[in-house]
């Protein structure tokens, strides 16, 4: 009875799971996700990261290019940076996700970055789980700034 029930319970679970990744609208230009979002008054993650160096904190549109979008459920993405840092992006509150063709395309997300520091114990904590040697865990040992939005609407521009 109680494998029964649990298999009914994973059922249900694998199903709304698909049914959520189903229900999000394909990427292509002029298409929203979250609040809505306009083009207008968007910043560069170069002007972005100019304007964290005087503040922890811009609230305001930013303009990127997608590199990667989470692949259990599009619950964040990644945009490019010319130094090659990636900026994550996570969406208020879960309210909405994000298509895997999205990979690619050029958005403007509206919200709250800021500047994070990851502890040295985190970051090694990182490189192990990702299997780095002992030695490279070692090399670690100053805190890493990031920069992270969260946004509460996106746009597609291309």
């Amino acid at each position: 009875m109680k494998a029964l029930l649990f298999i009914a319970a994973a059922m249900l679970t694998a199903t709304f799971t698909y049914a959520q990744q189903d229900a999000i609208k394909p990427a292509a230009p002029g298409v929203t996700y979250g609040k809505t979002v306009t083009k207008d008054k968007a910043i560069t993650l170069a002007s972005l990261n100019k304007e964290l160096s005087k503040d922890t904190v811009y609230n305001g549109k930013i303009t990127g290019e997608v590199v990667e979008v989470c692949k259990k459920k599009g619950c964040f993405m990644k945009l490019k940076q010319a130094n090659g840092e990636d900026v994550m992006v996570r969406f208020t509150d879960y309210a909405f996700f994000m298509p895997q063709n999205l990979v690619g395309k050029k958005v403007v997300v509206e919200g709250k970055a800021k500047v994070t520091e990851t502890t040295v114990e985190r970051l090694r904590h990182y490189a192990k789980d990702a299997g780095k040697s002992k030695e490279e865990i070692s090399k670690i040992n100053k805190p890493k700034k990031d920069v992270t939005i969260m946004a509460d609407g996106v746009l597609v521009t291309e």
